[in-house]
């Protein structure tokens, strides 16, 4: 056996401890999906690399805020190896919040290895202090709510996810997944990852750098036809894509598209394809691995500066600001 296959066995020997907390009213999405990842990795081996647990402040039926009941245990004293806190109605629960900071709650997740929240729950995350000082996300609608309760918070709304060090925030409902994954491949491995990936037909896996804001979700066009152009647009960023060539994808003389696609997405082709290139690019520039020059001609801009000049005017910032700000 090689060096790589052993340490690959050594990964998936251990057995973990996934624990989720939830409380009453909480979103029973925000549990259902990273669970469902950990569960599918987990079967994949036997169930050898991970225990799931669903845990409350004193155990027994909580009820989601969907009205489902789902039975739990209460939540123990020893070390979990990660403790995910479920978004929900948190807030209208002052309750759990000061059992974040005096209860049970604060002393496993300073006793886990891995802690994290999904959505609301980074308030209950944050009341137990081990976000102060770190970079954190939420959902986009608790931002500002977020960083007015806890000011040494650096919180960042446009991620799906953010790690920081053992400390991972996400912003909720299907973000969930993205940052189950991303769990599962530091643990398990790539594969496995995309495994569980394919059995839950998502994407493997978005980024963490990626914004929660889509421009194709956006600009929400009414009708089918400009929807594929819209699918054309992301497909084909690389190449030219001139108003003439994007009228033939929708079966529309020049003048009727440009018409129809102002009107329905509040955008000239031209900038709706800027955006796409920019969103793609953003993602990249990020990730701190490649040259801006090679993205900026990898996702479709003529030139770097060009590149550049759209970042400022769509995210306010430079490419090379926001890939110094990824990387704090």
């Amino acid at each position: 056996m090689n060096m790589l296959a052993q340490f690959d066995d050594e990964k998936t020997a251990i057995t973990r401890d996934i624990a989720f907390y939830v409380y009453s009213r909480f979103q029973i999405q925000d549990l259902s999906g990273p669970l469902s990842a950990f569960e599918n990795a987990a079967r994949q081996h036997g169930y050898g690399p991970y225990n799931l647990h669903v845990v409350s402040r004193d155990g027994g039926l909580i009820v989601s805020s969907s009205g489902l009941a789902v039975a739990t245990e209460a939540i123990r004293s020893e070390p979990y190896d990660t403790l995910i806190f479920t978004g929900g109605d948190v807030l209208a629960n002052p309750a759990e919040l000061e059992f974040a900071i005096d209860g049970p709650i604060g002393e496993s997740a300073r006793t886990a290895r891995r802690i994290a929240s999904v959505c609301t729950g980074a308030f209950l995350l944050a009341a137990t202090g081990l976000l102060n000082g770190r970079r954190a996300t939420t959902h986009w609608r608790h931002v500002t709510q977020l960083q007015r309760m806890f000011p040494k918070i650096k919180v960042d709304g446009d991620r799906i996810f953010i790690k920081d060090g053992d400390v991972w925030t996400s912003a909720g409902v299907t973000t969930g997944i993205d940052l189950a994954l991303a769990m599962i491949e530091e643990d398990l491995g790539v594969e496995i990852s995309k495994d569980v990936a394919r059995m839950l037909v998502v994407y493997h896996r978005r980024p963490g750098g990626q914004s929660q804001f889509s421009a194709m979700l956006d600009m929400e066009p009414a009708s089918d036809r400009i929807r594929t152009v819209l699918t054309y647009m992301r497909e084909h960023l690389t190449e030219t894509l001139s108003t003439e060539r994007l009228a033939d994808v929708a079966h529309l003389s020049p003048r009727q598209f440009g018409r129809s696609f102002l009107a329905e997405t509040g955008e000239t082709p031209a900038k709706a394809v800027e955006r796409l290139r920019a969103e793609v690019a953003r993602v990249r520039v990020e990730r701190g691995v490649e040259p801006i020059e090679v993205i900026a001609r990898h996702v479709g801009f003529s030139d770097p500066e060009r590149m550049r000049r759209a970042f400022v005017r769509i995210f306010g910032h430079p490419p090379q600001s926001l890939r110094r700000t990824a990387s704090q």
